[in-house]
């Protein structure tokens, strides 16, 4: 039996003119979990990234921490859904300058950017709907799955949290994209989440595996 650790990408830079990249902090989580995933013995067999540059960069430090001279391959349809698109589309109701009062504030305004997003009505505005993203994403699943089957071979997987929590709704048996968004909002960075790829298929065994950042390296955990 086949297994697939999906990768959250470490924590990017929230906040600043260019998200897409790890902060810091992300590039340390990165390099701890690759600590991690050696003294746990893994081995990969297969290695794959979505194709933001958070991904290549959770990738690379990793594999330095972890000591593997492998290859990564790419695969876009494990790339985050498009935020960016999503909420140009749902006003803030701020005036220009001005914050979200508090996170409380921020939350709201995301749920409704994301409601928006994933109600349908308004599919011909954005680049790539919710159903598109959902299936991009179930699409690459099965092509990693197809990967590692055949014997006990390890992928690993470098995504993005909407990803990973979209893999793990539809791998309990539901489409709701409810459980979708909370799933969401707790998925660590550099966290791990393990599918196992048998004869039935994929089938989730754990989900959201943020134990190398308790203890000595609490002070790594991070959600967004």
């Amino acid at each position: 039996m086949g297994q697939i650790l999906l990768v959250r990408h470490g924590q990017a830079s929230w906040g600043a003119a260019d998200y897409d990249q790890l902060s810091e902090l992300g590039a340390e989580q990165a390099t701890a979990l690759g600590a991690t995933l050696a003294a746990r013995r893994i081995e990969p067999a297969y290695l794959v990234r979505g194709g933001l540059r958070r991904h290549d960069q959770t990738a690379a430090g990793v594999l330095a921490g972890a000591g593997w001279d492998l290859d990564v391959a790419v695969d876009p349809d494990w790339d985050e859904f498009g935020h960016s698109d999503i909420f140009e589309r749902h006003a803030t109701g701020l005036a220009e300058g001005e914050s979200f009062a508090d996170e409380r504030a921020f939350a709201a305004w995301f749920d409704g950017a994301i409601d928006r997003w994933v109600g349908g009505e308004f599919d011909h505005e954005y680049a790539e709907t919710f159903t598109a993203f959902t299936a991009r994403v179930e699409a690459a699943l099965a092509r990693t799955v197809d990967a590692v089957a055949g014997g006990r071979r390890t992928a690993v997987v470098f995504t993005s949290g909407g990803t990973i929590s979209w893999v793990v709704t539809r791998l309990l048996g539901g489409g709701d994209p409810r459980m979708w968004r909370r799933l969401n909002f707790v998925t660590a960075n550099a966290s791990l989440t393990k599918v196992l790829a048998g004869r039935r298929g994929p089938t989730l065994l754990t989900y959201n595996d943020h134990s190398h950042f308790e203890g000595d390296a609490a002070a790594l955990l991070t959600f967004r």
